[in-house]
Parts: C-alpha cells; sequence; structure tokens
C-alpha cells in the first residue's frame, strides 16, 4: 500500500465517520449555548473590527496594543479568504450537486459561533512572555483542560498540518495559475513565492499585520466584484440556480457534499 492510499483511507475515516459530524455538533452546541452569538453580536463584532480604521492608534508600550482590531481581523480574513472559497465550492458541488451549497451555508453560519469561541478561549488564556502576546489552541489546551501532552501533540500537528500540507496546496494552486495563464515555470513560481512570503515573515508579527492590513482589503473587494460581475454575466441563471440549491439540498448526497466543501 503506497503513501496516497494510506492517506486517502485516513481521510475517507476521518471525515466520513468523525470530524464532520464533531465539527458540526459542537457548531450547533456553541449556538445553542451561547444564544446564537454569531447573529446577536454581528453588530458589536462590526464595530470593534472596523472602528479602528478610523481612530488614531496611539503609541504606548502595552504588548496587548501592538495589533488592532483591524490587523486582526486582516490577518484572519488572509487566511480565510483563498484557495477554499473557490476549491471548497467546487468540491461541494461535484460530490452532493447543487443542493451541497445550501449546507455549506448552514455550516459556514454554525462555524462562526465555533470560532468565536475559539478567539474568546484565546484571549481568556493568553500570556504576555518578553513584551509578545501568546496565545491561541495549544496555550487554552494547555491551561484550560490542563493537559500539556495535548497540547504537544495539537502544536506538532498544527506545524505539519499548516507548515507543510496546506502552504503547499496554496502554492500549488498559484503555481498552476501561473503557469495556465502565463507559461512561467513551476520552479520560478515556487521561488517567487518564497521569496515574498520570507520578505513578510523576517519582519515578524507586526510586518505580517501591517501587510495584512493593507493587501487584505483590495484582495477581498477584487474578490467580491469579480464574483459580482459573474452574477451580472450569468443573471438569467440566478433564479434557476436558487431553485436548484433549495431543490436539492434535503438530501443525503448534498449534506454530505457541503460538509466536505466547508
Amino acid at each position: 500500500m503506497d503513501l496516497l492510499q494510506i492517506v486517502k483511507g485516513f481521510n475517507e475515516i476521518l471525515w466520513n465517520n468523525f470530524l464532520m459530524y464533531v465539527l458540526l455538533g459542537v457548531g450547533i452546541f456553541y449556538t445553542i449555548y451561547l444564544g446564537v452569538p454569531q447573529i446577536r453580536h454581528f453588530g458589536l463584532a462590526m464595530k470593534y473590527s472596523f472602528g479602528s480604521i478610523f481612530k488614531k492608534k496611539e503609541k504606548t508600550e502595552d504588548a496587548c496594543d501592538q495589533t488592532n482590531s483591524f490587523q486582526a481581523l486582516a490577518t484572519a480574513v488572509a487566511a480565510q479568504v483563498g484557495t477554499g472559497n473557490i476549491a471548497g465550492v467546487a468540491t461541494a458541488i461535484a460530490m452532493g450537486g447543487t443542493g451541497a451549497v445550501f449546507w455549506m451555508w448552514i455550516s459556514a453560519v454554525l462555524g462562526m459561533s465555533t470560532i468565536f469561541s475559539e478567539a474568546v478561549l484565546s484571549q481568556k488564556y493568553r500570556e504576555i512572555r518578553d513584551g509578545q502576546v501568546v496565545g491561541g489552541p495549544a496555550y487554552y489546551i494547555s491551561r484550560g483542560l490542563k493537559s500539556r501532552v495535548l497540547a504537544i501533540i495539537f502544536s506538532v500537528m498544527v506545524i505539519v498540518a499548516l507548515g507543510f500540507i496546506g502552504c503547499m496546496v496554496q502554492a500549488n494552486s498559484i503555481s498552476i495559475g501561473l503557469a495556465n495563464a502565463f507559461g512561467m515555470k513551476g520552479w520560478v513560481s515556487g521561488l517567487l513565492i518564497a521569496v515574498l512570503v520570507a520578505v513578510v515573515i523576517v519582519g515578524g508579527q507586526k510586518r505580517v499585520t501591517t501587510i495584512a492590513e493593507l493587501v487584505v482589503p483590495f484582495m477581498a473587494l477584487a474578490y467580491i466584484v469579480g464574483a459580482i460581475i459573474i452574477l451580472f454575466m450569468y443573471s438569467d441563471q440566478i433564479l434557476p440556480v436558487f431553485e436548484s440549491i433549495f431543490g436539492d439540498a434535503f438530501s443525503t448526497k448534498a449534506a454530505a457534499g457541503g460538509a466536505a466543501g466547508s
């Protein structure tokens, strides 16, 4: 059995029998337990996320003030808007038909409560070390669940998943796009990506958040404008698509496809 078969087998067990149901279950639990925070606190979230754009940041020695709310939002959006928004939807529709889109909407709403809880836990269990704010899942697993072993396991898995697998997927998508559009060789696009990433991350947290604050608004705007243009180009298909989405939504195949896409 080769490596590809092992990965496919593990992926099938994880997604078909465990992770999909756990993620949806956790989303439902947090939504109910916290009183639908993704809707109830939406206005407050917008206020704190975008309000800092119009406020002059005061210089301070406090490490907690190194990153404002909008910079944090931009950094998060930079990781969320990308390949998955295109490939994820395509995967969902390919697996479950157009009805899968409905379940991606549901998964997105439930996922908002999950990520809200993650953010709250990260704030609750964060620490300040050497003038830098540190926190995240590894810290609230270690301090909240009192399990250093689980925190170490999580950290190692994240390094492998994001440091290698996730980055390779993104770099591969960019490389294929550049090759198809401009005929650029893979090693050239790979070297270019590596240099650009190095310039950003070598500057540490401050440079990452600053670059994200500058780039993400334009990236999101380009994504939204592109989507609107496509809607205008195929405006005669909008109503039939919605009819197909809701008509096919309540089937096992559609639900499974939506979860896979999400």
